[in-house]
């Protein structure tokens, strides 16, 4: 790509991610807030921050779908977007993550989980769904995992099955 439209396409790109982080943070911080809402509250919230989530994937599919420059800026934001929408990944900073393309940083939640587990900050369940979201974004991101996080995945396969309605494209910066 020419440097023409190379500072408009970053600055687009940036407030993608942006916008990804805003909806991302406010679902991060509806979850810390349960228990001071009601339940109708917590749900209208939840359900306007998912459609909000819906509208930002479909005018990323239009901008994919209508300007080649584009693709390989917008397609991680795309592909975090589809992943919470479709509910595959129900931790906001799994999200983030995914969206920013570090696999870096999950290795490092993933390390974290296990701290927490050991100090029982968490539970199993709660470990157990986190460490599947976060070895089937590594995944979806084509890094390596090792047989007993690919065994780990198959016995947890329900966090992987909620990718079967997500089309992943391969996109090349």
């Amino acid at each position: 790509m020419s440097s023409y439209g190379k500072a408009e396409t970053e600055k687009l790109k940036q407030n993608l991610e942006n916008q990804l982080d805003r909806l991302v943070e406010q679902l991060e911080d509806l979850e810390n807030c349960r228990n001071e809402l009601d339940s109708d509250e917590y749900e209208e919230t939840k359900e306007e921050t998912m459609e909000q989530l819906k509208e930002l994937n479909d005018s990323l599919n239009k901008l994919v779908n209508g300007d080649i420059s584009l693709i390989s800026a917008l397609g991680a934001v795309q592909l975090a977007t589809q992943a919470a929408i479709s509910q595959a990944f129900k931790t906001p900073e799994v999200i983030r993550l995914f969206g920013r393309r570090e696999p870096k940083q999950l290795r490092e939640r993933l390390h974290t989980i296990e701290q927490d587990l050991r100090l029982n900050k968490l539970s199993v369940e709660a470990r157990d769904r986190q460490k599947a979201e976060i070895l089937t974004a590594l995944r979806q991101l084509k890094e390596q995992l090792t047989r007993e996080e690919l065994q780990f995945l198959e016995k947890h396969n329900d966090i992987s099955n909620a990718f079967k309605n997500v089309e992943f494209v391969e996109v090349n910066d």
